[in-house]
């Protein structure tokens, strides 16, 4: 048994004014508030949830199954109420005799790690009677029959949406940390959490986003994305970035990098400790990375078809004529990826031998899968996007953000608002999660396309998707290439990108499953020595059969592709400065595109 202990500090009358005081200033910052959320601009409610028929239909397999099966209900009814009512017997007893059972067996939560939810009997009872009702909303939604498998798994997520929601340490009469502090601080940590919620509101025009990082304590191109270079080459769609060389001598045949226009290229230039791009132009190559740009209503027009030409096509030729090459060696990052193995697919049915060879980081081709994007993928929701987007010009980059945010939301959303509204807490300098809130938005008809044609349809692994005259297909794709994934990556499954490069038509295939997830996994420099990764030649073997018999490797997967590399980049030649008297420099690296901010 262990005994409660009063926790809050002595309270004089000096304190409780000004305690007062402050809530008076919180006062005023509520009206503010109001103001903010009644100039709030609307838009489509598809975005901010499921339509109803999902819930309408799981209600009626649930009751279905009730009415054929009543012993079952009573069952889950009967073993709640026994639960409830001990939850509540245990708190009373404690509040009568102030000590409290030390035997609970819930499964451990960081959110309720403050002593108070096991000591305090108040807390304690409000924490198990809502891992009571967490559980039994669960069980309930598991029970559920009569519904294929695609809305089981929706109605399974946003049921759990709903459980994270309700979390009581989402509201300050039930979070002992934000009740603690408040007092401690005499009601200023409220104040500074709703001067930040203000702020938040404000900047983003009355919607929720939640801001992660101190966004004060960087700055692009001052104290991240530093590597030097120059900006070469300009158009309407991108800039191309071309590095300094670091070495004296370089690989021949150049490297061209595309990164994802949803969030901006520096993730691979944050600091020279874990800059992928320093370290490649560190190993000996002529280094280019096209930084795309944040999209506004005049690119709404925009589609795949304008990425692949202006973008990927131009970018390739105008490395070829800077450097006077043949070909180049190209990489594409998560959707760049899926839309480098497009444009393979072209310049193999033109005819056109441009690309060496690619390497995919953490890339989908085959979305026969959606994984944990299928809530998000099916028709109620893409038809929202299509709707907003009609009204919009763009997919607005707070939209792409939190979806994402949302598969994570108690470490991404929850967590980050607790600390930040009732905390008063200042985000923290983190150069990641700066670099996550710094979102792009996305072209209109791009987007449109890619949701519809890739992601609903597959149409790339089907019956191919319709670009620039052309059907491309997967089976096209038939350069040698790398394909980089990551074990606990939550947005492109290693599983789902090895079913796509099984479908390549290239002989040349090396398929390599790195520790760590999206991110971690793709910025894991060799000097970290923090995850490894696995290989294995057999790439006809289903995917549980590939990494049962893969081979694990300690450290990075960064040298192992830079000895796979170099065998495909040709002779050593003179190192070669940015530009050239038909590409004279525009501007210093990072460009400027990657400035501009996306706003709501």
């Amino acid at each position: 048994m262990t005994t409660s202990q009063d926790q809050s500090p002595e309270l004089t009358e000096e304190h409780l004014e000004r305690l007062k005081e402050n809530m008076n200033k919180v006062e005023e910052l509520s009206k503010r508030l109001v103001e903010v959320m009644a100039g709030k601009k609307g838009h489509n409610p598809a975005l901010d949830g499921p339509n109803q028929e999902l819930f309408a239909r799981a209600a009626t397999a649930y009751f279905s199954e009730a009415w054929q099966n009543p012993a079952k209900l009573m069952e889950h009814q009967i073993e709640f109420w026994g639960k409830s009512v001990l939850n509540f017997a245990e708190a009373q007893k404690a509040m009568t005799t102030g000590e409290v059972d030390d035997s609970d067996t819930a499964p451990k939560d960081k959110r309720f790690s403050n002593p108070m939810w096991e000591a305090n009997p108040y807390f304690r009872f409000i924490r198990q009677q809502y891992q009571t009702n967490a559980e039994v909303i669960t069980q309930a939604v598991a029970s559920v029959e009569d519904m294929d498998e695609k809305d089981k798994k929706r109605l399974r997520y946003f049921s759990q949406q709903i459980i994270d929601m309700m979390s009581p340490t989402n509201f300050l009469a039930t979070n002992p940390d934000a009740l603690e502090k408040a007092v401690e601080t005499e009601g200023q940590s409220l104040i500074k959490g709703l001067e930040n919620l203000v702020a938040d509101l404000e900047a983003n025009d009355g919607e929720m986003v939640v801001r992660l990082a101190d966004e004060s304590a960087f700055e692009v191109g001052g104290n991240i994305a530093t590597t030097p270079g120059e900006v070469v080459y300009r158009n309407r769609l991108m800039e191309l970035i071309q590095y300094k060389p670091e070495t004296e001598t370089v690989c021949e045949t150049p490297l061209v990098l595309f990164p994802p226009w949803i969030n901006k290229f520096y993730i691979l230039d944050l600091k020279a400790q874990n800059s992928l791009i320093k370290w490649v132009t560190e190993q000996g190559y002529t280094l280019f990375v096209v930084s795309w740009v944040n999209a506004n209503e005049s690119h709404a027009d925009i589609g795949m078809g304008d990425y692949v030409e202006e973008g990927f096509l131009t970018a390739i030729e105008q490395v070829k004529s800077i450097c006077k090459v043949k070909q180049v060696n190209a990489v594409g990052y998560c959707i760049a990826g899926t839309t480098l193995s497009l444009t393979l697919s072209l310049l193999k049915q033109r005819g056109d031998k441009s690309i060496k060879s690619a390497t995919f980081f953490t890339a989908l081709t085959d979305f026969g899968d959606q994984g944990e994007f299928t809530p998000f993928l099916q028709n109620d929701f893409v038809d929202g996007i299509e709707d907003q987007i009609s009204k919009d010009g763009i997919l607005k980059a707070w939209v792409v953000g939190r979806t994402m945010s949302f598969l994570r939301s108690n470490d991404l959303i929850y967590g980050p608002a607790i600390r930040s509204y009732m905390m008063g807490e200042t985000p923290p300098a983190f150069d990641l999660l700066f670099w996550n809130g710094d979102g792009a938005n996305l072209p209109g008809r791009m987007a449109v396309e890619y949701l519809r044609g890739l992601c609903q349809s597959n149409d790339f692994v089907n019956d191919g998707f319709e670009l620039l005259g052309h059907k491309l297909h997967v089976r096209d794709v038939d350069v040698p290439l790398m394909a980089i994934t990551c074990e606990t990556d939550h947005i492109a499954a290693w599983k789902d990108c090895y079913r796509g490069v099984q479908q390549m038509g290239s002989k040349s295939k090396t398929f390599i499953v790195s520790e760590s997830g999206h991110i971690a996994g793709i910025v894991n420099p060799p000097s970290k020595k923090k995850y490894g990764h696995y290989t294995n030649t057999n790439l006809k073997a289903d995917a549980e059969t590939w990494m049962k018999e893969a081979e694990y490797h300690q450290g990075s997967w960064w040298p192992r592709w830079e000895a796979w590399l170099k065998k495909r980049s040709g002779k050593q030649v003179q190192a070669r400065t940015p530009g050239d008297s038909d590409h004279p420099p525009l501007a210093p690296a990072p460009g400027t595109y990657v400035l501009v901010k996306s706003t709501n």
